[in-house]
């Protein structure tokens, strides 16, 4: 049984592990490179170029060896040597970095970054030695590389994130940028693909305020030039994945309470197109940058929307439940999602999608063996095909695009009772004045008396007593005309008072009201944490760039709020 495999960066060598050797062989003409006697191996990773090879099986001691024996080897494949072997205890940071050219290669060591230079093992030639290193993140691309490290924090200390131009490691005060920040038990570093920037994702174990099971994150953005910000987000909640674009000036950021909400920002961090709310919880584009995939698993049902980020248009739309992992095809065009254990041990097998059609999968394959791990790409150069025209976002929302006979019918999602009356192009579900209540129709009774005993509850509920006065005088009003409509029958229709057309009239008003009462309540809140962060800055604590521009608009908002009461007075 293989349960580990591994492509070479340009796809050229092919490795995998049955239980009892490693075996490299060549992908053109499958012919044998090197087979090493590793049965226990259970992690695999290529060197840039794929002259090298890096094994790795966990940890463990006996009673003839209680210090244990080594468990990292790297392999030359050219010889089929053993050139170098290490303790490694974790499996989180166990592969070695290279460069692309594999001039260098460093290795995590406890409290220090340990870096080789054109594969010789048997000299380190720089260190990068900080306490409490948690993790570290080579930058893609050619020299001049430059490094960044995640160091947690302790009790009373933050976290902290710096950036290195190799092989400068002298201290604080030779770090290209330096981001502090609290809560962040972990960090997940993402360079872009010009190695100008860099996004840190903090996630705390515990969030402490109860607001979310999954703890609570942070997105911060440094540059090489120095600067560094935290990434505002619109809406409360998670943030699920952050993903950079190819051409490495934007990036996208999945994040908020369900349903999710997807932003793309530029590199100063600024909001640039919202891509609407829905079950989502990562975000991928395609190898070239042409196409953005949204999509929902683990306890979603794998929807995926596929985005044209150039015209930042919707161009296909599937539905992969039970999706363990996903992964983008070289030419930029297909992706395959599979079905693997242990996540899922029942079902496993993959399929084949073309992201710009919405069919069903244009392949679709079963396992003949009882479980499936891994699925994999081999890397390759491909061309990128043309995307398929005519599929507009309005055709995919309003489902008029062309549907195949062996078109599965896709569940609806739930909708609250107060919004299906609604029409499904309704974005941002989630904002607060979209859950108004909709009138519903009630069997047995007709629209007329529906619409009435509507209006009059809430009139009775929301109405302030100017406004229970006016209703009372409406209906009044009505006897009296409907009792001289019929005695004066000359009289003309035209001067019967409609009071329906009054409690309507009513009814806005005080919603209107309400709606002001509320934009003023959260105004002085605004105003109320923005005086509290100028007590901080008072008292000398340093504050965020952010909370400096909370501070700056203190002025607009009580340019509104001034605005606004006036309003109040009027409507009332």
């Amino acid at each position: 049984m293989c349960k580990v495999m591994a492509f070479s960066p340009d796809g050229s060598l092919f490795a995998w592990c049955n239980g009892e050797t490693v075996s490299v062989v060549s992908v053109l003409d499958f012919k044998p490179v090197q087979n090493l006697p590793l049965p226990r191996a259970t992690g695999l990773h290529f060197s840039s170029k794929g002259t090298h090879l890096a094994t790795w099986y966990p940890y463990f001691t006996t009673k003839d060896q209680p210090r244990g024996e080594p468990n990292l080897h790297l392999w030359n494949l050219q010889t089929g040597q053993c050139v170098k072997s290490f303790f490694q205890k974790k499996q989180q940071t166990w592969p070695p970095c290279w460069t692309e050219d594999e001039c260098i290669v460093s290795r995590q060591v406890s409290n220090e970054l340990n870096f080789y230079e054109d594969n010789n093992f048997e000299k380190i030639a720089h260190r990068l030695i900080q306490q409490k290193v948690a993790d570290y993140k080579l930058s893609p691309g050619a020299s001049p590389i430059k490094v960044a490290i995640y160091v947690h924090g302790t009790q009373g200390t933050p976290s902290f994130v710096r950036l290195y131009k190799y092989p400068n490691f002298g201290g604080p005060d030779t770090a290209i940028a330096n981001k502090s920040f609290f809560k962040g038990d972990h960090a997940t570093l993402m360079w872009n693909k010009n190695a100008t920037a860099l996004l840190t994702l903090a996630t705390t174990d515990v969030d402490k305020t109860g607001a979310s099971y999954y703890g609570e994150q942070g997105l911060h953005y440094l540059a090489t030039n120095g600067d560094s910000a935290v990434v505002q987000l619109p809406k409360n909640g998670p943030i699920y994945d952050a993903a950079w674009s190819p051409n490495s000036t934007e990036f996208c950021v999945v994040y908020g309470f369900m349903p999710a909400k997807a932003t793309l920002f530029n590199l100063k961090c600024d909001p640039i197109f919202d891509f609407g709310t829905g079950p989502r919880n990562v975000v991928a584009y395609s190898p070239s940058g042409r196409l953005l995939t949204l999509a929902g698993f683990g306890n979603l049902r794998g929807k995926m929307e596929f985005w044209d980020s150039q015209r930042q248009e919707l161009v296909g739309r599937v539905e992969a439940p039970d999706s363990t992992t996903f992964s983008w095809c070289p030419d930029g065009l297909h992706i395959v999602t599979a079905t693997c254990s242990p996540r899922l041990r029942v079902g496993n097998g993959y399929k084949l999608w073309r992201c710009d059609s919405p069919a069903p999968p244009s392949s679709e394959f079963s396992c003949d063996v009882p479980e499936l791990w891994e699925v994999l790409w081999r890397p390759i150069d491909l061309p990128e095909p043309e995307l398929q025209t005519g599929t507009s976002d309005k055709a995919l929302a309003s489902g008029d695009h062309k549907k195949t006979a062996n078109a599965p019918q896709a569940p609806q999602a739930y909708r609250p009772p107060a919004m299906r009356d609604r029409p499904d192009t309704v974005k941002g579900l989630q904002d607060e004045e979209l859950y108004k209540p909709v009138r519903r129709s009630i069997p047995g009774l007709p629209a007329d008396a529906v619409k009435e005993a509507t209006r009059s509850k809430a009139k009775n509920r929301r109405a302030p007593k100017k406004a229970l006065k006016t209703a009372k005088a409406g209906e009044q009003n009505k006897k009296s005309d409907i009792v001289e409509d019929e005695t004066l029958t000359s009289k003309p229709e035209t001067q019967v008072k409609d009071p329906a057309v009054s409690n309507s009239a009513t009814a806005q008003s005080n919603d209107l009201a309400l709606t002001t009462e509320k934009r003023l309540k959260g105004l002085n809140k605004k105003l109320k944490a923005i005086k509290k962060l100028k007590e901080d800055q008072a008292s000398g604590k340093q504050l965020q760039k952010g909370q400096l521009v909370k501070i700056e608009s203190e002025g607009d908002l009580l340019k509104e709020i001034a605005e606004l009461a006036p309003k109040i007075n009027s409507q009332l």
